[in-house]
């Protein structure tokens, strides 16, 4: 069994029809849970009630192996790339209007300097700049909220 594939329900319900021949636990292993697995084998799967037990949550069973891989991956992944350098593959000032945009979706599509601030971590010349030249590309307008006055940047396709 090759750790870095994913598990497929239909192979865990067919090593699960296994038990009609008296080899319960199958799905177990093939799921990567070997000392469950064995006590089945030597159980009859707790006397069929496991088994029983099993049959209901097997989908529930697959997604939390596929997860479990899922995040080895990225455990991996992320320990792989902690030795070498931090490396961007957007430029700065993209990743900027990038985290702008999805701070303005989270606000219904308007945002404030401020709350830009707030969502990106950066200074407030750099955040108003960087709206700044949003709004001459006319990606976003700019506005003043009713109550307040503030200025505001409205991203008309998140509204």
């Amino acid at each position: 069994m090759n750790p870095e594939r994913e598990y497929s329900a239909g192979v865990a319900f067919l090593l699960w029809l296994a038990c009609l021949f008296g080899l319960c636990g199958l799905h177990r292993f093939y799921l990567g849970r070997p000392i469950s697995g064995f006590l089945y084998l030597i159980t009859l799967g707790f006397l069929g009630i496991g088994q029983i037990i099993d049959l209901a949550r097997l989908d529930t069973m697959v997604e939390g192996s596929n997860l479990a891989i899922s995040e080895r991956r990225h455990r991996l992944l992320g320990a792989g790339r902690a030795a070498l350098p931090a490396v961007s593959l957007r430029d700065p000032a993209e990743e900027m209007r990038l985290s702008l945009t999805r701070a303005a979706a989270a606000r219904g599509g308007r945002l404030s300097v401020t709350q830009g601030v707030m969502a990106t971590g950066k200074a407030f010349q750099e955040v108003e700049h960087a709206l700044d030249d949003m709004a001459r590309s006319g990606y976003v307008e700019i506005d003043n909220d009713l109550d307040s006055g503030i200025v505001v940047y409205r991203f008309g396709e998140l509204t």
